[in-house]
Order: C-alpha cells, then structure tokens, then sequence
C-alpha cells in the first residue's frame, strides 16, 4: 500500500494540496493520510473525495514515533516529529515502511507531501 501523508496550514486551497500531492506522485497512492486534528478539515475532505481516496487520522503519538528526514522545527514543536506529511505517511503505511518521496511543498509554502510504502521484506 502506497500512502500520500499530508500537512497544511489552515489558510490552504484546493489548488496547493494538488500541487503538493502531484509533486510528490500522489497519482499512485491509495489513501490519503495527516494529523487527526486536521483530517476533519473541510478542504481536505474536499480532495480526498475529488482523488476517491479515504483519509487516514494519524495519532499525535503515532506521528512523534517515526523519524523523518526533514526536520522543521514548528512541526517539532506541534506534533513530536520533523515532517507532518512524511511522519503521516510512515505511520499510514505500517511497520517497515519506507519513504519513496520525501516532503514536497505547494510554491506557496500552504501544503506538503510525501509517499511512503510498507515493506515487504
């Protein structure tokens, strides 16, 4: 299972979730997985069902146990981890997973993205 992980600030729309989940390969996802307080949010409900994705609610404590590439430190603070999209889409994914597409971010700096897929191995 491939999983697109997500972040966004509340300002975002439509058209910066796109781009940050294109620019990550989100075409090959099969759901869509954030924070749980942002999963409710209107603009994400609103893509998940133009993509025909479910979204998964990932847990602060599931967020702050996986260790991501990219650090920022408002994420740090916030949810224990160094990338909400990329912690997202590990947690999603399963034991073992892996990234395939660390963090990307819309060109308004509103959204990110990243892939992640359990392992086989």
């Amino acid at each position: 299972m491939i999983v697109a992980g997500m972040g966004f600030r509340a300002s975002v729309d439509l058209a910066s979730l796109r781009e940050a989940f294109l620019a990550a390969g989100g075409t090959r996802a099969s759901a869509i997985a954030t924070a749980e307080d942002k999963a409710q949010a209107p603009v994400l409900q609103a893509f998940a069902a133009e993509r025909q994705l479910p979204i998964l609610a990932i847990t602060t404590a599931e967020l702050a146990a996986q260790t991501t590439p990219t650090q920022s430190p408002r994420i740090n603070a916030r949810y224990g981890t160094g990338s909400l999209a990329e912690a997202a889409a590990l947690a999603a994914a399963g034991p073992k997973a892996r990234l395939l597409t660390p963090r990307t971010q819309s060109q308004d700096g509103k959204a990110t993205a990243a892939l992640a897929e359990r392992s086989l191995a």
